[in-house]
């Protein structure tokens, strides 16, 4: 089987948190469940969505803080928190609070851009400001300020028997290392560079200079590089949608093929006015997908991965995903789990 250039070195993935709104505790106990998995497995990293107004996580902090008290050693990953949702002051103090309860294993990731169907919310989420408020990447400056430890106010010291802090408390050291933008276009790599974060690049881009998806992911992961003060050492992580068939039953295999041919055609040509790219979902046996990957330009400038978990599968079809996903595909492309 041949490798990568680097062999992988970290091993994540990822999980949309899916629920019932009858029953929204079972799907996120199997949330739980399948995160206390994986660190048996030996990923590396577990990563969650998110999604508002939807039977989706949408606090991805709390999910994490409650996986934090369920594992020792899986780094724990939001991919990704959509800042136009968020108060930046507010969100540094939950990410740190998560950070120090899961000693020190958060690696929250963002994206920038107005909320989802902003015309619809913003009514509910901005009353008094909807019109004023900044969307770009000023607002994940702000949430890097206050996460590593910049002054937020001009007031600090004792106040009758009440101690006030002039920065975020709890303040967790190394945090702001860890922090990640989820960039799509070659815009938001170079600016995630410029601002020292991590990218995290997933199974969709923006078609500017080229209509050949690993084209463009290679182009954003060399874009972010050249900019970032860690140049070919700055971590960037991708997220491909796989789908290893080894242990499978036959009506699984039926159900994980149906689901791709179903999303093949948008990966054909570019999408809607922001001429999106989507990158084919991979199923098949780990043998197959290895190769594939090995022949994906992106991926041959990445140690590290966030295999996507498909949004409507079963617990029994994660369980099996990533099982075979650990023992069978991420050795196949140069994984080894940490001693």
């Amino acid at each position: 089987m041949p490798l990568t250039s680097k062999p992988l070195r970290k091993l994540g993935f990822l999980t949309i948190g899916l629920f019932d709104e009858a029953d929204p505790r079972r799907g996120h106990e199997s949330t739980l469940e399948i995160i206390e998995l994986g660190e048996r497995l030996g990923f590396d990293s577990a990563w969650v969505r998110h999604r508002h107004l939807q039977y989706g996580i949408s606090s991805p902090t709390a999910v994490l803080a409650a996986v934090s008290q369920r594992t020792s050693r899986i780094e724990l990953g939001t991919a990704v928190i959509p800042m136009g949702w968020e108060n930046p002051l507010r969100l540094a103090e939950d990410l740190a609070t998560v950070d120090i309860l899961s000693g020190g294993r958060l690696n929250p990731g963002v994206s920038a851009g107005p909320p989802h169907h902003y015309d619809q919310v913003r009514g509910a989420l901005h009353p008094d400001t909807a019109d004023a408020e900044d969307f770009g990447h000023e607002r994940v400056r702000r949430l890097l300020d206050c996460v590593r430890g910049e002054p937020v106010t001009d007031f600090s010291g004792v106040e009758g028997f009440e101690v006030f802090s002039d920065r975020v408390q709890p303040h967790a050291p190394g945090l702001g290392r860890r922090m990640w933008y989820g960039g799509g276009s070659l815009r938001s790599a170079q600016w995630a560079g410029e601002h020292g974060m991590n990218l995290l690049t997933s199974s969709v881009v923006k078609a500017e200079e080229s209509e050949d998806f690993a084209e463009i992911q290679l182009s954003h992961i060399r874009t972010f590089r050249a900019h970032h003060p860690d140049g070919d050492r700055a971590r960037v992580s991708q997220g491909l949608v796989v789908i290893p068939t080894d242990t499978a039953s036959p009506e699984q295999r039926a159900k994980y093929e149906q689901y791709a041919r179903r999303r093949l055609p948008r990966t054909a040509t570019p999408q809607g006015p922001a001429r999106m790219m989507f990158a084919p979902d991979l199923v098949g046996t780990s043998e197959d997908i290895a190769e594939r990957l090995t022949s994906h330009a992106a991926f041959r400038e990445v140690e590290e991965v966030a295999f996507a978990l498909p949004f409507t599968f079963d617990h029994e079809d994660y369980v099996q995903i990533l099982t075979d996903i650990a023992g069978r595909l991420a050795p196949a492309l140069g994984w080894r789990p940490a001693p």
